[in-house]
């Protein structure tokens, strides 16, 4: 390690009074020595309607199954529990729009009204146990109410990231043969209205599973309402249909809860698949011990829910743990970028969980739009989606944390559900390490052949231990889900990051190995670019890479081969740009482009991605035996 890497910042301990916080040595012991024990007591503290017969079966190893026998439902953790309790009158949600004088409160209580009325609703279209519900909605309270609606009648949600495009929406309702979609009029972007409407029904126009579309009113755009197939919330919510309560359904703990898709790197998403008993108990814990959750926190994620951190830690976690979730509809820099800040101080927020890429945004615009505001309410820093650099890490913490919030730095994916590398608030913090295993886990560095690596030697990153929140699979493709991340190293965990382990046991992650780039928080898979680009009719081949970014981390970077009768220019840059944008999404937009004669291939066909990434930084090119022609 460096020594910019060993430096280490020591959390003041008098903001922490729980003595476990204090002991978390002693937890991490008794949690590496008994993991199966360690997790039934952390699942014994949430509600089961029937007990399990077995903790963990590994009989189907690697397809892993938790808490068998059990019944019970995410939301009579999340909610219903809560209803009994003094916290039937506490603060669930508030949410901000992106105009920030719009504001809605939800008590508990009223939480489980709203999701009653989406469940009766859901119902009452034919939705059945087992279905699956794809939801196409912004940042706004209703993707909250729409998710736990489905969980409760023990339907399947399937969350789309209200960015993607009509095609990137419609592979995916296709995938999983969705019958129900819930969108909205539109979304409101830094001041101007993203027409997610129009996107459905272009996405839905050939989508034979799909029976109706539920439309939130939002923007109050005009849009186009099919007489059969649409339905406005506001109207359906007056019918007799939606009136009652819904019993929330019990169902096995193996039960799906939720599918997520994540770029591959083939081309074709993966469908992530999650159940109710083995999230709940991984998200409760792990967000209970990495950020010491309290009854007064006021508990901001930034994340959107149509990513697994807006899953986990936006609705689930907190929700599970009783906390007041605060949510956000606008960007962190619009119309100003103290908005953040403004919101923190305002609202009381007193835990912060957002993205290096925000946080390195923020910090180019100085310290002043900081320093206006009062952020005294603020006890704990979170950091998510990628590694977070040193420079970003200092400037959180002395700037935003005025040195007194430690900064909970956390490495996990949409795979495992929850954190897999993190801290405790009185952990001795490293700026730049993602910090040690969760307690129950062991992490290890292996070279190509298995074997582990010393410390301080770059390797895969690979989990040990099976963990409650898992995925089960990836849907319809058990094979890909053995294949991707069970082959290499049979009995363990391929990440798909490349990382390093130092002398006291921290992990520093350095990035993917996979052909997957992580920009500004979002995986894209190199081939979904690729595919894009090649509809454009000026491009006969494309190759995409991903080179580093100060602000996004990571940037995309496109080597295409143009068809005859074109030539490269700005001009053709940029249709290429806006290309990729309304046929993938805006997220995807290449930073920049080469125009080479050839792509280098092995002699098999395949792109030498690694050969491309060197050339575009001036670094060696490896080992070029392969090459088809050098």
């Amino acid at each position: 390690m460096t020594s910019e890497q060993q430096e280490v910042f020591e959390p003041p301990a008098e903001i922490i009074d729980d003595a476990w916080v204090k002991d978390w040595k002693a937890i991490e012991a008794e949690a590496t020595a008994d993991p199966r024990a360690y997790w039934e007591a952390r699942a014994n503290e949430l509600e089961w309607s029937a007990p399990w017969e077995k903790v963990l079966d590994e009989s189907g190893a690697p397809f892993y199954k938790w808490f068998t026998g059990a019944r019970t439902n995410i939301v009579t953790n999340a909610v219903d529990r809560h209803l009994r309790t003094a916290r039937r009158n506490k603060l669930a949600l508030i949410w901000v729009g992106e105009d920030t004088s719009r504001v809605r409160t939800f008590s508990y209580f009223a939480l489980n009204r709203e999701i009653d009325r989406w469940a009766n609703i859901l119902l009452a279209m034919g939705v059945e146990k087992g279905d699956i519900v794809t939801i196409y909605l912004p940042r706004i309270p209703e993707i909250v109410f729409a998710m736990l609606a489905c969980a409760k009648i023990g339907a399947i949600h399937s969350v789309i990231f209200a960015g993607y495009s009509a095609e990137a929406l419609n592979a995916r309702i296709d995938d999983s043969e969705s019958k129900l979609v819930i969108t909205a009029d539109g979304s409101w972007v830094n001041g101007k209205v993203f027409p997610l409407k129009d996107i459905v029904d272009d996405a839905v126009k050939f989508s034979p599973s799909v029976e109706n579309v539920v439309v939130v009113r939002n923007t109050r755009s005009d849009v186009s309402m099919d007489t059969v197939r649409d339905h406005w919330f506001e109207d359906l919510i007056k019918l007799p249909i939606a009136k009652g309560h819904c019993e929330t359904v019990q169902v096995d703990s193996e039960d799906p809860l939720f599918i997520l898709y994540t770029s591959g790197s083939t081309g074709k998403p993966k469908a992530i698949l999650h159940t109710h008993g083995g999230y709940q108990v991984g998200t409760y814990t792990t967000l209970k011990y990495s950020f010491d959750i309290k009854e007064s926190d006021r508990w901001w994620c930034t994340a959107d829910p149509g990513w697994v951190t807006g899953h986990s830690y936006l609705v689930y976690g907190p929700l599970l743990n009783g906390a007041t979730v605060f949510m956000s509809e606008g960007s962190p820099t619009y119309p100003y970028p103290d908005v953040f800040w403004q919101l923190v101080e305002y609202y009381g927020i007193s835990a912060l969980y957002t993205a290096p890429t925000a946080i390195r945004t923020l910090m180019r615009f100085g310290d002043a739009w900081v320093n206006r505001h009062d952020l005294s309410s603020l006890r704990l820093l979170g950091s998510v989606g990628e590694p977070i650099n040193p420079e970003a890490w200092r400037w959180f913490h002395h700037v935003v944390g005025k040195d007194r919030c430690p900064i909970i730095d956390t490495w996990w994916q949409t795979e495992t559900g929850m954190f897999q590398i993190t801290t405790v608030p009185t952990m001795p913090q490293k700026p730049g390490s993602a910090g040690r295993p969760v307690f129950g886990q062991e992490a290890a560095i292996l070279d190509e052949a298995g074997h582990e690596v010393p410390d301080g030697t770059e390797g895969f990153l690979v989990l040990k231990n099976p963990w409650p929140a898992m995925m089960r699979t990836l849907y319809k493709d058990p094979d890909r889900y053995v294949s991707t991340y069970w082959e290499k190293y049979p009995g363990v965990y391929l990440t798909g990051d490349a990382a390093k382990r130092d002398e006291d046991g921290y992990i520093w992650v350095i990035g993917r190995t996979d052909d997957v780039i992580k920009v500004s928080g979002h995986r894209l898979g190199t081939a979904e670019v690729e595919s894009a680009l090649a509809s454009h009719p000026a491009v006969a081949e494309a190759a995409a890479i991903g080179l580093p970014h100060e602000v996004k981390g990571n940037a995309i970077h496109c080597a295409v081969i143009l068809n005859q009768g074109y030539e490269p220019s700005k001009e053709l840059e940029e249709s290429l740009r806006q290309h990729v944008a309304e046929t993938l999404s805006p997220i995807a937009k290449p930073d920049g482009f080469d125009f080479p004669e050839k792509l280098p291939k092995t002699r098999s066909g395949k792109i030498m991605r690694r050969v491309l990434r060197a050339r575009a930084l001036g670094q060696d090119e490896g080992d070029l035996s392969t090459l088809e022609n050098e």
